[in-house]
């Protein structure tokens, strides 16, 4: 929701870090994987109750995913490379869940429910996108990307934060992910009228 109001603000300095990174050599996709790694290694510290540093973890993810698109922009920027990107978001986002669930069993069906949300929201942006590279669709208005992203009320900003949350207060993550999952189906629902709406 509030991606493409905070674009203008992030990317200037994404890209000052991101252009000494292009200059030295460093390929977008190492920093990408980096990222995912990193992301990952919130899993085990979630099992084990670490949940400061899973969300050091998870927030240096985070900011690796937005150098890794400023390398890009100041280098070449791929298609795979875009590919590879979105892949590794949408498993990072899936991942996270999974830790609390591994924290605590009471924790399992609510997150079971989060990660079904996400594969609304992952299926809808996705399917949308191909759509629209088909009709030659295109914006920038979340800055130049790989594929076409069409918002919705949970983006990756509400993500992130949704994760801060849950990892500042672990005993309500039950409640946060059933009603940050709701508000997932609710992107989804706007995400299938505006498919509809554009392609119906």
């Amino acid at each position: 929701m509030l991606d493409a109001r905070l674009r203008p603000l992030i990317d200037p300095m994404l890209d000052r870090l991101g252009r000494p990174l292009a200059a030295g050599g460093v390929s977008a996709n190492h920093v990408t994987l980096l990222g995912f790694a990193i992301g990952l290694g919130a899993v085990p510290a979630l099992a084990a109750g670490f949940y400061a540093c899973a969300l050091l973890l998870i927030l240096a993810s985070r900011l690796l995913d937005g150098i890794d698109g400023a390398v890009a922009r100041a280098s070449a920027p791929t298609d795979f490379g875009g590919f590879l990107d979105i892949v590794c978001d949408f498993v990072f986002y899936a991942a996270v869940p999974l830790g609390f669930a591994l924290a605590d069993p009471a924790n399992a069906l609510p997150a079971l429910f989060l990660v079904i949300s996400f594969m609304g929201t992952g299926a809808s942006f996705l399917a949308y996108a191909v759509l629209a590279a088909k009709r030659g669709i295109s914006t920038e208005i979340r800055g130049r990307k790989a594929f076409y992203y069409l918002g919705g009320l949970t983006e990756g900003f509400e993500t992130i934060l949704c994760f801060t949350l849950m990892c500042l207060f672990p005993a309500s993550f039950p409640l946060l992910a059933w009603i940050f999952g709701a508000m997932c189906w609710i992107t989804t629902a706007s995400r299938v009228l505006a498919a509809r709406s554009a392609f119906g």
